[in-house]
């Protein structure tokens, strides 16, 4: 038997387009190969059981290089092919099917994800001629061979083959000869077939780990089968902080873990680092159609043969069963963290730092999730409740000496009004001021993130209109300040408008407004920066569009403590003043005024104010002001 013919395409020269258009990496031809013997394999393993074919006593796929030559070859024990199963599924299913994709995505711009389905001719990437060397696993079947050189011309004749299944041998392409080195095949049967349940040889060696975990079930595993898949697959990572088993047969087929890693800098929200496998068959790493963004940095895996993988992206985020699958992912997070919040408080309130971006970002994105995790956020607060940890009423989560409460247990210990403020801090070192003051009264401050919080904040208030956010450096009520009346002088001008007046004549700033209030404690400052909140939030959200850390806005308020004793003083040296002449500035006026720029340099100093190029004019004013009121004294 010999015979020779082309292959019936329409596509003129198809084997170029195969070569360029269908896959951006090469590589992943060996992962179709490898996954056709297997397929192969299984179909022998089916067939035995029907009593069609004799059973395959080591099910195996053996890659061989051959140097010389120029050859790799992959070779399979499975079901092998008789002539007219290579004609019907090489030359015309095979060849078909490529057609018809390259037709309907080859000008996709959004990429197919997978690429599963294109099978054997994915060998003309890399390879200027193909043989297939198979024998069917029926009986009274004779080997045959068939040749292509990657034009539609081929030839099919019968061979010698002593043992069932198939060989593929590939003649590389100059360009290509990197796939005749045996780390490079190693690193490709690693990435792609690592987790695939049959044996595969290089050599003589096995390269594949098989048996993977997440298709085994929770009860078969113990805590260090997790942390060692989590080493494997992410090494010099670290271990994770928490891992979630998914599992599911319907309404789709959906195993897999996902681990929370430790987040250290800046997570990728856009990317991701899950790895999607289909039927043990790595995919892909970059799955944001499957999983919602908010998920993307956690790690691990997810297997699925309901995935339609040989589809655009554009067309796999509409796909009514990816979402499902996308929601059923989210839900399992949710249960997750839900249970752990409950049974080990300690430890969620220890790994929160991490989990808080995942679940922030993720109530502002998705409605369905925040319902599912609504009370799942805790809060560092500055009150003392070590009385209440190991209470019936758990008011709060301790994790070494941080506290953490939730909303709902801050709102009870509040005082009940119609509108609950809820006061809180972004950074205790340039709010310490203001921090201290509130803290000096017994109030409870819920300490906050910088970033994300600048956005769910708001969200927080928008969801919850019976509530309202307040930073501690935004005003001062009636708690923290003396109403004592202030006594008006001969010419009916009180203390504060005395002090304002300096104030104002020494900033000279239109765009600074001057508050004089009597603040009480010992620990009051001078003089504080207070930025409405309102106006705080805009500055913050530009800076945060504008990536950039949020400074000292335009316009601001400075708050004068006319209890403090540098305020005192600066009434005593501004009475003290005598005018020379009529246009000369008497030395205690002048001491005066400068006395009130250092107040408001103090101030700004204390809120991080101060830009880099003003501090040294700050040192060498402080330096002239101590000068001027010593000499005074002495």
């Amino acid at each position: 038997m010999f015979e020779e013919g082309q292959i019936q395409i329409h596509t003129e020269n198809i084997f170029p387009i195969i070569k360029k258009a269908v896959y951006s990496d090469h590589e992943i031809f060996l992962r179709e190969l490898v996954s056709n013997g297997i397929d192969a394999i299984s179909k022998r393993r089916m067939a035995s059981i029907s009593g069609d074919c004799d059973e395959c006593e080591t099910e195996q796929i053996l890659i061989s290089i051959d140097r010389e030559n120029k050859t790799l070859t992959v070779q399979d024990n499975g079901i092998g092919m008789t002539a007219d199963e290579v004609k019907k599924y090489i030359n015309q299913v095979a060849f078909s099917s490529a057609e018809e994709f390259l037709e309907k995505y080859k000008s996709s711009e959004d990429g197919i994800i997978g690429h599963f389905g294109l099978g054997f001719y994915s060998s003309f990437m890399v390879a200027k001629n193909v043989e297939i060397l198979t024998k069917s696993a029926l009986k009274n079947t004779k080997a045959v061979r068939w040749k292509c050189d990657g034009s539609p011309q081929f030839t099919l004749e019968e061979a010698e083959k002593d043992e069932v299944g198939t060989q593929i041998i590939l003649y590389l392409l100059d360009e290509e000869l990197e796939y005749i080195e045996p780390s490079r095949i190693k690193s490709l049967i690693t990435k792609y077939c690592d987790f695939m349940n049959i044996d595969v040889q290089l050599e003589g060696e096995s390269i594949n780990k098989r048996n993977p975990a997440w298709r085994k079930n929770q009860n078969e595993l113990t805590e260090q089968d997790y942390i060692e898949l989590y080493r494997y697959l992410y090494p010099f990572q670290g271990d994770p902080l928490l891992w979630i088993h998914l599992k599911t047969d319907y309404p789709y087929n959906l195993q897999g873990i996902l681990y929370f890693p430790k987040i250290s800098g800046r997570a990728d929200w856009e990317k991701g680092d899950i790895k999607l496998y289909s039927n043990q068959v790595f995919v892909s790493d970059s799955i944001k159609e499957v999983v919602p963004r908010y998920l993307l940095p956690l790690r691990g895996v997810l297997d699925s043969t309901d995935i339609p993988l040989n589809v655009s992206r554009s067309a796999l985020q509409t796909d009514r069963k990816v979402r499902s699958i996308g929601g059923f992912v989210a839900k399992k997070v949710a249960d997750r963290l839900r249970n752990i919040m409950n049974d080990k408080p300690e430890f969620y309130a220890e790994i929160w730092d991490s989990l808080a971006p995942f679940l922030k970002i993720g109530a502002m994105e998705d409605d369905k999730f925040s319902e599912q995790i609504k009370d799942l956020f805790i809060y560092e607060t500055t009150q003392s409740g070590d009385d209440k940890i190991n209470s019936e009423q758990q008011e709060y989560l301790k994790s070494g000496s941080k506290l953490y409460t939730t909303l709902n247990n801050y709102i009870e210990r509040q005082p009940k009004s119609e509108n609950t403020r809820i006061l809180y801090c972004t950074d205790e070192i340039s709010q310490a001021s203001a921090l201290n003051l509130w803290k000096s009264q017994g109030a409870e401050i819920l300490k906050a993130e910088t970033v994300i919080d600048t956005q769910f904040i708001p969200w927080l208030e928008n969801k919850n209109p019976e509530i309202k956010f307040q930073r501690v450096d935004a005003e001062l009520d009636k708690s923290l300040t003396d109403e004592t009346g202030d006594i008006a002088n001969q010419d009916g001008e009180t203390q504060a408008d005395v002090i304002r007046s300096i104030v104002k004549k020494a900033l000279n700033n239109d765009n600074v407004t001057i508050q004089v209030q009597a603040i009480k404690g010992d620990q009051a400052p001078p003089a504080m920066i207070l930025l409405p909140e309102q106006m705080r939030r805009i500055n913050d959200i530009s800076a945060l569009m504008d990536q950039r850390l949020p400074g000292l806005p335009e316009h601001h308020v400075i708050v004068l403590n006319q209890s403090h004793r540098l305020v005192e003083a600066l009434i005593k040296l501004n009475s003290g003043s005598v005018i020379v002449g009529t246009e000369q500035e008497s030395e205690s006026a002048g001491l005066a005024k400068e006395l009130a720029t250092h107040l408001y340099d103090l101030a700004r100093l204390g809120v991080g104010g101060l830009e880099a190029s003003e501090i040294s004019n700050f040192q060498k004013r402080s330096a002239e002001l101590l000068s001027g009121l010593l000499e005074r004294s002495l």
